[in-house]
């Protein structure tokens, strides 16, 4: 179920809020993780207790560190949680290595390598990560173990972060957990981040979907350079208003419901280094890697190979936790090479250079980046990288120049897009709020939010097409 959906939007959310708000406190942990289980269960059918026996396993893991345990328990916590993610995610993709290898080397049997395709449960990466960070956080003595399975599976369970994040340390909900507040103001700050969230996902991102999925998959031979590079324009600022509106969506949810989740997005775009980039782009997995994997691998003690080590393994599994795919690992790679680079150097001369040389080259960069994250697989991003570059030669009436997609929906969504990924916004709203008339004020933007509601469910109707990324991680 996609919270842009119709039947989450008008049967799921409201009956569910209704019943919520109606409820006694100590019954609410129950009902929200039992509706969350619906949730999830709605279209992943069985799969749900996959779910539940990782929140299991490291319920478990966290009772048995604390009772003393503490080996025992995190051994168990992170076999039992690796386990599930690799056979999941990660068997298919290994299988498929050996039989290539083997194919390679020409060795015997190497036809008769094979496993039957396994389903990848939604989310699996994401509630993977929230029950390792949370026995971690008790084996290293930085919170205590949940006694109660109910509150701890409400934790991980929780639908609003439930199949697509951020990912949620318990430190940093857990007093909410246990006693919570949803005063009118904080409900109305939540609706208003849901609405931006679910018109930044359906009005720009679908938009954008759209546009890059038809040059992706035509043929290069069909295209040229120029539309080539609006193809990965689409798919950059796709990625971003899908991502970032999901999380607007799980930030507003969480609050209409008593918690207050962090950032997960904060303008990547107008990053200028790759390291500022990360600091900005998916902010709860970067730091989830950098406390959960760097810091312990030595992080930046022990002198510079291991600190130049240490980050590559960090980019190598950050690529790799996006999916099992040559692509995402060498995405991960690419970007682990230009953080080197500019710890090598380049990072003080770019903070040296106009703010102008920092922001192209990031974007040049992560623009370049995600053709290995969108393409099907590694010999296409390269085929597509070549046609970028004007590498690739097409005839001079190719079936599909920049113009054959320009258009005045494709130019407004563009400027939409290169508007609102910059603080543009927020330096709006803190103009309006200091106008005079307060009560006509609320009512105009209160309007303004309906209307780009109803805009946005309007859209959601006239069109079927609503992917969404980052349900595949």
């Amino acid at each position: 179920m996609l919270f842009s959906s119709a039947i989450f939007l008008f049967l799921y959310l409201p009956t569910f809020l209704f019943i919520y708000y109606l409820l006694p406190t100590r019954f609410k942990n129950a009902f929200l993780f039992a509706a969350s289980l619906v949730f999830y269960a709605w279209g992943e059918g069985i799969v749900v207790l996959i779910l539940l026996l990782s929140a299991g396993i490291n319920f478990i893991a966290g009772r048995l560190i604390e009772q003393g345990k503490r080996t025992a328990g995190l051994w168990l916590s992170l076999v039992g949680s690796l386990s599930l993610l690799f056979y999941y995610k990660y068997s298919n993709f290994a299988v498929e290595s050996v039989r290539g290898f083997a194919e390679a080397l020409s060795l015997p049997g190497a036809d008769n390598i094979e496993l039957a395709a396994i389903a990848l449960p939604i989310g699996i990466s994401f509630y993977t990560f929230q029950g390792i960070s949370y026995t971690l956080d008790i084996y290293w003595g930085r919170i205590r173990a949940n006694k109660s399975f109910i509150n701890y599976g409400t934790y991980v369970a929780m639908f609003p972060h439930q199949i697509a994040g951020p990912i949620v340390r318990y430190a940093d909900i857990a007093p909410e957990l246990e006693e919570r507040h949803v005063t009118i103001e904080k409900f109305g700050v939540g609706a208003e981040r849901f609405i931006i969230g679910m018109a930044k996902k359906i009005l720009l991102a679908n938009t954008f979907a759209s546009l890059a999925d038809q040059i992706f998959n035509a043929q290069l031979s069909d295209i040229s350079t120029a539309t080539a590079w609006l193809g990965i324009v689409a798919y950059t600022f796709q990625i971003y208003f899908d991502f970032s509106g999901y999380s607007d969506m799980a930030i507003g949810l969480g609050k209409m419901v008593g918690f207050d989740f962090k950032e997960n997005f904060n303008y990547p775009y107008i990053a200028r280094s790759i390291q500022d980039f990360w600091r900005r782009w998916h902010i709860s997995l970067s730091s989830w890697f950098r406390d959960y994997v760097y810091i312990p691998l030595g992080g930046n003690r022990g002198g510079e190979f291991k600190t130049y080590r240490n980050l590559l393994i960090v980019f190598f599994v950050t690529g790799l936790w996006h999916g099992a795919s040559l692509n995402f690992i060498v995405w991960g790679l690419y970007h682990g090479v230009f953080l080197l680079i500019e710890r090598a150097g380049l990072g003080k001369r770019l903070e040296r250079a106009p703010a102008a040389v920092g922001h192209v080259y990031t974007l040049l960069v992560v623009l370049v980046g995600w053709v290995f994250f969108r393409a099907v697989d590694l010999s296409s991003a390269l085929a597509y990288l070549s046609k970028m570059a004007g590498l690739s030669a097409s005839p001079a009436d190719v079936a599909y120049p920049l113009s054959f997609f320009i258009n005045t929906e494709v130019l407004v969504s563009l400027g939409l897009a290169v508007v609102l990924a910059t603080p543009v916004y927020h330096r709006f709203q803190r103009f309006w709020q200091s106008l005079p008339a307060v009560a006509v004020r609320e009512v105009v933007y209160s309007m303004g939010l309906f209307g780009l509601f109803i805009a946005a469910v309007m859209y959601l109707a006239a069109d079927t097409y609503n992917p969404f990324i980052y349900f595949r991680f």
